[in-house]
């Protein structure tokens, strides 16, 4: 067999690893607990390998998981494989399979029927059991019979296959008997919130009969968490949008990136050596130069937390740390904490969107105060970001 090398790779569910040989790329290992645990997985499965510097093809493939894995998904179907030992009823199967589009999901019985081997569904399972390549191969577009989600042989084992049809805009069929109708049917947003969204939605509706009646109107809650590749990223992101439309901010934002030859945006280490007129003439206004230049130091001098750190920190210590940097407030570490994080206890008191959502919910005669939306959502805790996305939606309710 030909010699493989492999390498490891941050992506926004972990730590990857992609093994590979002349012929193509061997492996693809998602996340495991650990770092360590995905190497040792990944050797597992390949045998003796050397890790090297991801050569141009490998590292370009690795561009376009990343992505994929960011939320963009991307065509995955021009890789090259090395799939050199492995039945070939398995390899006709993965072909089949990568033919299946972004979003879309088929059966085991379906997938048979394509490879010209009606009836032999539990013989697909098993092929997709063993896949080397998962994403670049997606077996978690494959269910089992009666559209019934199947099982997932990856760490995380259905959560992860619902994560990655999410990331496609796809969801895995509810299964009735794992929750109440009357949850689930309150419910269809990302499946990864870190908080039970109908636990969430029996408290806010217990605790305050108005906001029942909005979210009776209103329907299933759908928060659906915004994946980044890095708080840099993210907040990146953030400063650029400041006071600008969304399509100005993505214009500049891929102008960034040209400037500094990336397919996203430039590392913290990037920017913090590059001058400030190489970011203003990407299109940033000096205030927001600076900015991001003083994030990137924040960033490398570890003021500002990973996402892994994130974890272990709670609400008010996130806003202390990351409000410490040029241009990023209160309003915009909670942006992060509710839309990126998932955290379930944020209200943004100070959004103008919460303010009118309170004054037409509970019928103010006057726009309240940040201090007077703190105080109405004390009966919300410890789910105010469930509240407050419904206070936004009840802005969009006719009459």
């Amino acid at each position: 067999m030909t010699a493989s090398s492999f390498t490891l790779f941050e992506t926004p569910l972990g730590v990857c690893g992609i093994a590979w040989t002349a012929r193509g790329i061997r492996c693809l290992q998602l996340p495991e607990a650990s770092k360590a645990s995905t190497e040792a997985r990944l050797r597992s499965i390949t045998g003796p390998i050397e890790k090297r510097p991801a050569e141009p093809w490998v590292a370009e493939a690795i561009l376009r998981i990343t992505r994929h894995l960011e939320g963009a998904p991307q065509d995955l179907g021009t890789l090259a494989l090395d799939l050199e030992g492995r039945p070939a009823f398995h390899t006709k199967v993965y072909g089949a399979a990568r033919a299946i589009p972004a979003g879309s999901m088929v059966t085991y019985g379906e997938l048979a029927s394509r490879v010209g081997s009606p009836g032999a569904a539990r013989a697909v399972g098993q092929a997709m059991a063993k896949n080397p390549v998962p994403i670049i191969v997606p077996c978690h577009r494959v269910l089992a019979s009666g559209g019934k989600p199947g099982g997932f042989s990856a760490y995380g084992g259905r959560v992860t296959k619902a994560r990655l049809l999410a990331l496609e805009g796809a969801a895995l069929p509810v299964e009735k008997r794992s929750a109440p109708a009357e949850s689930l049917s309150l419910f269809d947003g990302d499946v990864h919130l870190p908080f039970s969204a109908s636990d969430a939605l029996a408290h806010v509706s217990g605790a305050d009969r108005r906001l029942a009646r909005v979210i009776e109107r209103v329907g299933p809650f759908r928060l659906k968490l915004q994946l980044a590749h890095s708080p840099f990223d993210a907040l990146t992101e953030s400063i650029l949008h400041q006071q600008i439309t969304g399509k100005a901010a993505a214009a500049i934002g891929a102008r960034l990136c040209a400037t500094f030859g990336k397919s996203r945006y430039p590392s913290p280490e990037d920017v913090a050596g590059a001058e400030t007129e190489k970011l203003r003439s990407a299109g940033l206004s000096l205030s927001k130069a600076l900015a991001v230049k003083d994030l990137a130091a924040k960033v490398l001098d570890g003021t500002v937390p990973t996402f892994e750190t994130m974890k272990d920190l709670d609400d008010d210590a996130l806003v202390e740390r990351l409000t410490a940097v040029r241009g990023i407030g209160r309003w915009t570490v909670e942006m992060l904490l509710m839309f990126r994080l998932g955290r379930p206890d944020v209200l943004p008191s100070t959004d103008y969107g919460i303010r009118k959502g309170v004054a037409q919910v509970f019928r103010t005669k006057e726009l309240p105060t940040p201090g007077e939306v703190l105080r109405r959502g004390e009966r919300w805790r410890p789910f105010r970001t469930l509240a407050s996305w419904y206070l936004w939606r009840a802005l969009e309710l006719p009459g």
